[in-house]
């Protein structure tokens, strides 16, 4: 058993795709018609290319209530591994991602959340 797919809820699929890809650096991966919306996924250009995150739609009520409920208490819905905080950090400052916690340290590892406009918090470590 091993992960392959892991996704996200986004409020809307185009502004994802376009933060994911041109401010966090991933390639699209798929992107096939699913009725209104699509199956769009992303891949990391440093990881391997067939761990692959879904960009899927909140429209269902429960998803808008739990991403909207997880937002407002300030937790992260997903990490990303990077090699170098102090570099990644101010890369994506740079590009107008909005930092909700700056980099600080918890232990041996080294951790930063930002806002991904689509809905979400992430979390970014370095260990």
């Amino acid at each position: 058993m091993r992960i392959k797919l892991t996704s996200v809820f986004v409020e809307d699929q185009e502004k994802a795709l376009k933060f994911y890809t041109e401010v966090l650096g991933f390639i699209k991966k798929t992107e096939l018609p699913a009725g209104e919306y699509k199956w769009l996924t992303v891949v990391s250009k440093e990881g391997s290319q067939d761990l692959e995150l879904l960009l899927e739609p909140n429209q269902h009520p429960a998803a808008k209530v739990y991403q909207k409920e997880i937002y407002d208490a300030g937790i992260p819905i997903t990490a990303f591994e990077v090699d170098d905080m102090d570099k990644e950090f101010i890369r994506l400052k740079s590009l107008g991602v909005r930092f909700k916690q700056e980099p600080m340290q918890a232990g041996d590892v080294t951790i930063a959340v930002f806002d991904d406009t689509c809905g979400n918090l992430i979390q970014l470590y370095q260990a």
